[in-house]
């Protein structure tokens, strides 16, 4: 009964929030703090799925400026646990798929975050570009997913380059955000969910000169991110089954 309570609940909660930004959206369409203030209100939705959520955000990212910001992607509740972490003057990167779905879709794209066709290898290297100048032109941080799906239980997934691309062409750093497991941590008959940890790490500057060491780079970022990811889901009493790993 309380699963089916939680459901409803979430439901009811995202389409009259995507209501409400989308109305406000058109007043001050694509606007930098529309997806900050639109997720702030999603993040809170965790409440409602019985999870706690601790956000940790050293002073050098707070005080930083344009950056792209890369996390781990696990399963549908990032909508309603991550959210709550994005910045001020950050927008996400998705489907253009995404745009046809009711209400939420039409959120989304008019808060002005960034939409791509996956399908299409030629416009997604277009997109790269287009974020980039984005980024610097309106100054604003991008979020992504550089494993470019969910994991669901698999461990993190080997890093696509181009948010690494992406933030060499604009000229702005890197900020891992590491995500402790949610794989098989929420059961919506049950109260208390546990706590989940988001942790931003240190800006890692790019050297804009040396391109063709991204994949390295993104190699390099995946180790220390599964590193910290491993050891926070430890924390938080989450870790993943070795055999699940």
């Amino acid at each position: 009964m309380l699963a089916v309570i939680r459901l409803v609940l979430l439901a009811l909660g995202l389409v009259l929030l995507s209501v409400v930004a989308t109305v406000g959206s058109l007043l001050r369409p694509f606007h930098r703090n529309n997806v900050h203030l639109a997720s702030l209100v999603l993040g809170r939705f965790s409440k409602i799925i019985g999870l706690e959520v601790e956000i940790r955000m050293p002073d050098s990212v707070k005080a930083m400026g344009p950056a792209v910001y890369i996390a781990n992607h696990q399963n549908n509740y990032d909508l309603f646990t991550i959210s709550g972490a994005v910045p001020k003057n950050t927008v996400s990167v998705g489907k253009k798929s995404l745009k046809w779905i009711p209400f939420f879709g039409q959120m989304y794209w008019l808060t002005g975050n960034i939409l791509i066709d996956r399908k299409n290898s030629s416009k997604a290297m277009n997109t790269i570009a287009v974020t980039a100048a984005k980024i610097r032109e309106k100054k604003l941080s991008v979020w992504l997913f550089p494993e470019g799906t969910r994991s669901n239980g698999r461990g993190l997934l080997p890093f696509k380059t181009g948010a690494f691309r992406t933030a060499v062409q604009a000229d702005v750093p890197i900020v891992p955000v590491c995500v402790s497991n949610l794989h098989g941590v929420i059961k919506l008959n049950r109260w208390n969910n546990g706590k989940m940890i988001i942790e931003f790490q240190e800006p890692i500057e790019l050297d804009c000169d040396k391109r063709e060491s991204i994949r390295l780079l993104a190699q390099k970022t995946h180790g220390q991110m599964l590193k910290r990811i491993n050891e926070i889901s430890h924390e938080a009493g989450t870790e993943l089954p070795q055999a699940n790993k």
